[in-house]
């Protein structure tokens, strides 16, 4: 979540981000692809040595807003699907989907083994407005770097994270992600967990409220 070349536009594309936040108010074939260069889990003080979780470890604000029961995007609907997929059923992460069909990142992302999503709520994508969403999808070689930020080629749980301190993305380019405090006071890169440790069949999620801009630290 083939190599995409970061180089170069990375930070032009984080520096087209920034300026439309400043400003701001599914599924899809493969193409380009992303290959690999924890509130409180059940596990040690260091996390799952994977980087698994379970329902039992999930926590934020917002996972009550997840469907329940087999439901359509709830836990139990998620957890043996590829992140991907799963990610399509979240209701918490529409614009997200949509980002990742514009890149055909889809069959990508779901075919990594072990990763860890920093996935925007659809809130976090708004604030960029629809314009400037549009423009972004409509430039994969812009898009692809920004969502490359936000994925991990390795499976953390939240206090994995904490741990770890930072860590690095597939857009090496863009500088370690930045992870601050650990449990329910966690921020990754500034942004603030609104739901974490949700569990798919190959990579562990967290649900944040914002976008990440590769090269930009608070």
């Amino acid at each position: 979540m083939n190599r995409i070349r970061v180089a170069g536009i990375g930070f032009n594309a984080a520096a087209a981000l920034a300026l439309a936040a400043c400003s701001g108010s599914g599924t899809a074939s493969s193409g380009s692809s992303m290959v690999p260069s924890t509130s409180t889990s059940s596990s040690g003080s260091t996390g799952s040595p994977d980087g698994v979780t379970t329902n039992a470890d999930v926590f934020g604000p917002a996972c009550s807003q997840l469907p329940q029961g087999s439901e359509p995007g709830s836990l139990d609907s998620m957890g043996p699907q590829p992140v991907a997929s799963a990610a399509s059923t979240n209701p918490l992460l529409t614009k997200l989907v949509a980002a990742v069909k514009a890149t055909n990142l889809v069959d990508t992302l779901n075919s990594q083994q072990a990763i860890t999503v920093f996935a925007p709520a659809d809130p976090a994508f708004a604030a960029l407005g629809d314009a400037k969403f549009t423009e972004l999808a409509g430039k994969p070689d812009q898009l692809a770097p920004i969502l490359q930020y936000h994925v991990v080629g390795k499976r953390y749980d939240a206090k994995g994270l904490a741990t770890a301190g930072s860590v690095d993305s597939l857009n090496t380019a863009g500088g370690p992600v930045r992870i601050e405090g650990s449990g329910e006071n966690m921020t990754i890169d500034g942004a603030k967990i609104l739901c974490g440790d949700i569990p798919t069949k190959n990579a562990t999620v967290f649900v944040i409220d914002k976008v990440l801009t590769p090269g930009t630290k608070n």
